[in-house]
């Protein structure tokens, strides 16, 4: 299929470059002229404006968006929408908030332009092991759109079959799946990062835990040495918590035991508030996903107003007077 990819960052840029390898034409655009001449001369048709691209899409058009959510993705969008036709469809893959999929998709569907939501997994990594996709949208554009669905997926590769799968029809087993109408692939793939918070903070909190047995403060005889690196090799061979973010945490404490060039300051993307907002629009307990998004707000900071309250507070009742520690903000 010919289509186009709005956007070249690192996910995009990989995207096209396994598209292309899969025989389909793209034609390429973004902000970065640099960019685009990069993926111009490994078989993309490059394009230096939207008018271009535009023009070098033949209808019915397909654009896949790989944008920054929020502003550039609406922008993107709304440009997008002013010079496409009905029947032409546009796919926004990056982060979306569900709700602003819905609203798009009505408003463009006035003008008879599909719109779809592909929530996507992969990261870096995607160019060789496929992205899982998640996707929301009309049924007879989504499937218009197999092709190229079937080429960024992973494939069933060496995944053993899910026993009581065999009779079940569908792309799941392939690495994408059409989840339902508009936003239904940016809700997933909202959860989805949001799981993903939770068990990233579980394996930290883990380690962290192993790291701190060797503690002076506990008793000789319970005291313990561990090799993190060891522990976390170990436990991608047969054990039941083994997965691709173990896979990545054993590869960086290979590399680095004390993991002693990061400074623990962690961004969120939003879809992990997201998350928690729709449990509680849902009135769905969610402490977990909730706890891990806090811990990373709180990487953010050094000492907090509220903890400089607590202190005070137990200064004044107990007379306990907080240790003198470098480097706490005024």
């Amino acid at each position: 299929m010919r289509l186009g990819m709005v956007g070249l960052g690192r996910m995009g840029a990989n995207m096209t470059r396994r598209l292309i390898r899969g025989g389909h034409e793209v034609v390429v655009t973004d902000l970065s002229a640099d960019g685009v001449k990069q993926l111009a001369s490994e078989g993309a048709v490059a394009s230096a404006s939207l008018d271009e691209f535009a023009t070098k899409l033949a209808a019915p058009r397909v654009a896949w968006l790989m944008v920054p959510a929020g502003g550039p993705t609406e922008q993107t969008v709304q440009a997008l929408a002013q010079r496409f036709q009905k029947g032409d469809i546009i796919i926004d893959g990056g982060n979306s908030y569900f709700k602003d999929d819905i609203r798009r998709s009505k408003q463009l569907g006035e003008k008879g332009i599909h719109y779809v939501d592909a929530g996507t997994s992969g990261g870096v990594w995607g160019l060789e092991r496929g992205y899982c996709m998640m996707i929301g949208g009309p049924k007879e554009a989504v499937q218009r759109l197999d092709p190229i669905f079937k080429t960024l997926a992973p494939g069933r590769g060496d995944v053993p079959r899910t026993p009581g799968r065999q009779e079940m029809p569908g792309t799941a087993e392939e690495g994408y799946v059409h989840c339902g109408p508009s936003g239904a692939g940016h809700f997933v793939k909202m959860v989805h990062n949001g799981i993903e918070y939770g068990l990233m903070q579980a394996y930290a909190e883990g380690f962290d835990i192993f790291r701190g047995a060797n503690s002076k403060d506990l008793p000789e005889d319970q005291r313990y040495d561990l090799n993190l690196a060891d522990i976390a090799e170990v436990w991608r061979r047969g054990s039941v918590v083994s997965s691709w973010l173990l896979d990545l945490t054993a590869m960086a404490l290979a590399e680095n035991p004390t993991l002693s060039e990061y400074g623990g300051f962690v961004e969120d993307s939003g879809e992990g508030r997201w998350t928690i907002q729709a449990a509680i629009e849902e009135a769905v307990p969610a402490e977990v996903l909730s706890a891990a998004l806090y811990t990373r707000f709180r990487s953010r900071q050094e000492h907090t107003f509220a903890e400089k309250v607590l202190s005070a507070m137990r200064q004044k009742f107990g007379g306990h007077v907080e240790p003198k520690l470098a480097g706490v903000r005024k």
